[in-house]
């Protein structure tokens, strides 16, 4: 036996076996297979952050790097760059009037508004300047710029998906930016507008009409066409379900969507806004859909696997998946928002997704499973 095990380690084989004739011996080696390295439940407080965001602005200028961002880095994820296992998310500040050069990658990636109203992006020709609470997507190898129009400054939250298109091994990132001209194809860092401002909201802006007059394969064609999801309207949205009653583990919950299918917006993330109203507290739910937190509006705390973790406005936190969760608003007299990513469209596609919650008894139930929602008993 010994002559074995060193020959099948000189190999570089695992033994999927079990030496024992008990049902824990033939168990550990199933768990031996399934070891790897996982994420944990951690929180990165944003007031912590943020001088360290402006010093890195007066720092590092355009002409050093066409970047200034500070990803978010799980600690038991052994030096990987990455969030949660399939996503990071980082917080970026751009320095007053500058625009990076064009770029693409495969990594699908979003911008959201945290400071400042002048942040800037330009995907596929739509120049896009936002402020807080505004979702910008970039999707896969569509050419984009990243900057700020304004004199004040400008701080978002980013969030890719490049941890797992990094484990698929299909990442790059493209610098070559060329346009058609009279000449003939000319590089250029800054992309050319070819769409009007805000062409987002205008196309699809009136949520359940869709304009038939109008192309909507913009890109590759394989994410939203809808590139930027202004704030006031997923706030009022927001407040006219505030009455509503909503769900026992979510409260109100809004996902952003591709608004010519109606499904996520990526095939490898989507998006969440989630209310909880004054006094509110979910029950408790697990799924294997790895999630990342960051907070709009209030304060509270969320118990993550056993675990409590106190957060405040613009902190972010991340649940990794099949951890249990519940989160507890403590805004005096007053709503807690949270910003909400997950790779549950990943887990979609290869028929994986389960969710699971805990009843008002404590009864463990099934809430979802792939494309099938359950209702829960009694809500």
């Amino acid at each position: 036996m010994r002559a074995l095990h060193e020959r099948t380690k000189a190999l570089n084989l695992f033994e999927f076996w079990s030496e024992g004739d008990s049902a824990a011996a033939e168990h550990e080696s199933v768990r031996r297979l399934s070891k790897r390295r996982q994420a944990v439940p951690h929180i990165w407080r944003f007031k912590e952050i943020e001088p360290v965001l402006f010093k890195s602005a007066e720092l590092i200028d355009m002409h050093m790097s066409e970047r200034r961002s500070l990803i978010m880095c799980n600690p038991a994820l052994d030096g990987d760059i990455a969030t949660v296992t399939t996503m990071f998310a980082a917080y970026r500040i751009n320095n007053p009037n500058e625009i990076a050069p064009a770029h693409r990658h495969s990594p699908n990636a979003i911008r959201f508004g945290l400071t400042g109203r002048t942040n800037f992006t330009c995907v596929e020709g739509e120049n896009i300047t936002f402020g807080p609470g505004d979702l910008v997507l970039t999707p896969h190898d569509t050419w984009h710029n990243h900057g700020n129009e304004g004199d004040g400054g400008a701080i978002n939250l980013s969030v890719l998906d490049m941890p797992l298109v990094n484990t698929l091994n299909a990442t790059y990132f493209e610098f070559d930016y060329f346009e058609e001209g009279e000449a003939g194809a000319v590089r250029k860092e800054i992309q050319s507008g070819r769409f009007p401002d805000d062409y987002s909201r205008m196309v699809y802006g009136a949520g359940g009409l869709l304009p038939r007059s109008e192309s909507h394969d913009r890109g590759t064609g394989n994410a939203s066409p809808m590139y930027v999801y202004r704030w006031d309207q997923t706030r009022a949205l927001l407040d006219r379900l505030r009455g509503r009653q909503g769900s026992p583990h979510d409260g109100v919950l809004v996902e952003y969507v591709d608004p010519t299918t109606g499904k996520a917006p990526y095939s490898t993330m989507t998006f969440f806004v989630q209310m909880l109203r004054a006094g509110e507290a979910t029950l408790a739910s697990r799924t294997n859909a790895s999630l990342i937190y960051t907070v709009l509006e209030g304060r509270g705390h969320s118990i993550i696997g056993g675990k409590r973790f106190d957060w405040d406005k613009f902190d972010t936190f991340c649940v990794p998946g099949g951890e249990w969760c519940e989160h507890f608003n403590e805004t005096p007299n007053g709503e807690a928002v949270l910003f909400v990513s997950s790779d549950e469209p990943a887990l979609k596609a290869l028929r994986f997704y389960m969710r699971h919650g805990k009843t008002r008894d404590g009864e463990t139930v099934l809430l979802a499973a792939n494309e099938r929602a359950f209702a829960l008993p009694g809500s």
